[in-house]
């Protein structure tokens, strides 16, 4: 695999991998043997310029960690960060503006260091359109709005005009994802509503491993080249043409298969 900084600086799109800490990796062969967790930041970006955090799913960022990761990080290095679980997953009434206002604090350094490119809102598919639902997350896009955020909707109702124009309005981002053709998942699309950022998932096409609820069957999928040719030549050709910068993260991490992926497309890319 090449360095791709200056692909995707031609092409406004970077490419990069949903999580960089994988020690089935090293097994994979992405990662040399031996390769300790604390070096494979410094490994992976000597392959990608961009990377989506994935732990701050998982636990609140601190802001002394994220100092540290901006310092580690090389020059020209970006990140993208899930939004913590407990304002996504595990919602408390009660708590959850507190939460939000510690996650503000928390991913800050990055922001202040220009290495933020967005926050991801990674809605889960029993986030239904109700009423409530909507009011919720207007007000999270409210109290979060001093980041820049991007929003996934895993549910098939929120594909309505209407919400793509509030989002448009906000200058929030729209994910687009690719995943299993299941009914109710919501659908790949090439809506374009921030003009400064278009961001794409790829979440694997593993239909029964979706099915079945297990992580490693869920995300275990390589694309092919043709299918990724597809992409390239369709809704990535027309999302840059409506967007200034584009993000793409593979997420289909079993078995070192999102790095192959990744360095695929950024050849495809380069290439034209």
């Amino acid at each position: 695999m090449q360095n791709n900084t200056r692909t995707h600086t031609v092409c406004r799109i970077r490419v990069g991998t949903s999580g960089y800490s994988y020690p089935e990796w090293i097994t994979a062969g992405f990662y040399p043997p031996g390769t300790p967790a604390r070096k494979m930041l410094a490994a992976y970006a000597r392959r990608f310029p961009v990377t989506e955090l994935n732990y701050t799913w998982y636990q609140m960022p601190k802001e002394p960690a994220m100092e540290r990761l901006a310092e580690r990080a090389p020059a020209g290095f970006t990140f993208t960060a899930k939004l913590t679980r407990s304002l996504t997953h595990e919602i408390d009434p009660g708590s959850w503006r507190r939460q939000a206002e510690l996650y503000r604090h928390g991913i800050s350094p990055l922001l202040q260091a220009k290495r933020l490119l967005a926050v991801l809102i990674q809605l889960p598919p029993s986030f239904g359109r109700t009423a409530a639902n909507r009011r919720y997350l207007a007000s999270l896009l409210d109290a979060l709005e001093a980041l820049p955020l991007a929003v996934e909707f895993r549910h098939r109702c929120w594909a309505v005009d209407r919400v793509f124009r509030e989002l448009e309005k906000r200058h929030i981002t729209l994910v687009t994802v690719d995943t299993p053709p299941l009914e109710y998942l919501f659908p790949t699309l090439d809506v374009v509503t921030n003009p400064d950022l278009f961001y794409v998932r790829f979440h694997g096409r593993n239909l029964t491993g979706w099915k079945s609820g297990n992580i490693q069957q869920q995300f275990d999928y390589l694309y092919s080249d043709q299918q990724l040719r597809d992409w390239v030549r369709g809704p990535l050709t027309r999302m840059a043409a409506g967007s200034r910068r584009g993000v793409v993260f593979f997420n289909n991490h079993v078995r070192g298969q999102a790095p192959r992926n990744a360095a695929m497309l950024a050849e495809l890319l380069e290439a034209g």
